[in-house]
């Protein structure tokens, strides 16, 4: 939005000068009066255009659902009808689940955004567009955010059909005039009262989605996340705490912000703090170190499984210390067989590791599930003359292991261990080896 300015009067900032950073306390009280008058206009079209951000994202959900509804219909309409089975990659999909496979995939490349986030985004536009007419419209004319409007969803649609009468209502004046931390404390108080089911019931079922995740840094840096019963996470954060208290209280120069870090690295990794407790497991990892680098003649960086280039001196301890860590040098044979040509289908394990350095992830754009947990695909089916090679093989977890087989995304596997995938809609998207490692020459192996 624009305002015509007056350039000549005081307090009025010239095309492409940096706004002013502070007042200086000799002028008038007239310029200030103007300055803040321009601060309330700037505001004002800040909360405008956010408005309409929201309005924008109210109508994505209305085009994002109404492709699902096409790609259903078209799909089912296209489709012969058949029975349940399976094939040798799983069950048979039905239409819906290939239209939504299809759709899904699509817009994540398009988009590039993770699977998982327009998986979400797929889901609320539905719930949105099908259950909550009061929220879409309060987005649509900007009184809300979408994260105002993702709140009411979650809340919502936890709750049976029959419990959820008027919780929208209740829920969107509130959201039209809080925060989202405030409109979440009223959401689950509000879906506490309405819930039928005890709340020990429910917990026993959400206990069952627990899970661990980590998130890669900067600086060779990284965050892990556990999703927990409440009363394990809390226990957890308490018996840190009462340990690094300890150490501090004993003299440990560490902060105590460090200490719980330190003392939780150290009962995860072997059981074991750095101040002696029993040991347990150990961890396993994969470093791939440049041997020029771990002979001093090279500053290229080592890579560690999952995360990307880590500082050779912390690969240095890792190969020294770690006794069960896996040791590839890319330089200038692995002494893996890659090939067993069409002798036999299953991967031998030298094979397997070799491929696991090499993708480190599933194949597919947009994918990071490591490849410790997922499949490893013929590229060119074993049944229709794939042979089992590094050049025809690839990691894909499972779930893109079924799109592969089961809806019309196609893939082919160029030289350098590229792997060119082309759409539904007939769009070409590349992934590329995380590592690169030269086949051992047949003569070498």
């Amino acid at each position: 939005m624009e305002r015509p300015m007056d350039a000549s009067a005081p307090g009025t900032a010239q095309a492409g000068a940096p706004p002013p950073t502070a007042v200086p306390v000799d002028v008038p009280l007239e310029v200030r009066a103007k300055m803040a008058d321009t601060r309330g206009d700037i505001v004002d079209d800040i909360g405008s255009i956010t408005g309409l951000i929201a309005a924008a994202t109210a109508l994505r959900a209305e085009m994002i659902d109404q492709a699902r509804q096409w790609s259903e219909t078209t799909e089912l309409a296209s489709m012969p009808s058949q029975g349940s089975g399976s094939t040798p990659s799983g069950p048979i999909w039905s239409g819906v689940e290939i239209a939504r496979r299809e759709l899904v995939t699509e817009l994540a490349c398009t988009l590039r955004m993770p699977e998982s986030t327009v998986e979400k985004l797929v889901n609320e536009s539905q719930y949105l567009c099908e259950h909550l007419p009061a929220t879409l419209n309060s987005l649509r004319l900007g009184r809300i955010s979408y994260r105002h409007a993702q709140t009411v969803i979650d809340h919502a649609s936890s709750l049976p059909d029959d419990a959820g009468g008027g919780f929208e209502e209740q829920l969107v004046p509130v959201a039209e005039t809080s925060t989202v931390p405030r409109l979440e404390r009223v959401a689950r108080a509000l879906r506490e009262r309405r819930h039928p089911e005890s709340i020990e019931r429910r917990r026993m079922r959400a206990a069952e989605d627990r899970s661990v995740r980590v998130d890669p840094g900067r600086d060779g840096m990284a965050s892990i996340e556990a999703q927990l019963p409440a009363d394990t996470a809390f226990a957890i954060s308490d018996r840190i705490g009462r340990i690094a208290a300890g150490l501090k209280a004993a003299g440990d120069t560490r902060t105590l912000t460090q200490l719980r870090a330190d003392v939780f690295a150290g009962l995860l990794i072997d059981g074991d703090t750095c101040e002696g407790m029993g040991r347990g497991i150990q961890a396993t990892v994969i470093v791939t170190v440049p041997v020029l680098t771990l002979l001093g003649h090279s500053d290229e960086p080592a890579i560690l499984e999952g995360y990307g280039p880590i500082d050779i001196e912390t690969a240095k301890q890792l190969a020294s210390n770690a006794p069960s860590l896996i040791r590839v040098l890319t330089h200038p044979e692995t002494g893996a067989v890659l090939s067993v040509g069409r002798d036999r289908y299953t991967v031998p394990a030298d094979l397997r590791t070799w491929l696991r350095v090499r993708d480190e992830t599933c194949r597919f754009p947009g994918c990071g599930r490591m490849a410790t947990g997922c499949d490893i695909d013929h590229t060119i089916d074993w049944q229709h003359g794939g042979p089992t090679a590094h050049d025809n093989l690839a990691f894909l977890c499972r779930k893109h292991h079924l799109t592969k087989h089961h809806t019309r995304w196609t893939v082919k596997q160029k030289p350098g261990a590229t792997l060119e995938w082309t759409s539904p809609q007939n769009r070409t998207y590349t992934t590329d080896a995380a590592t690169r490692i030269e086949p051992v020459p047949p003569e070498r192996r």
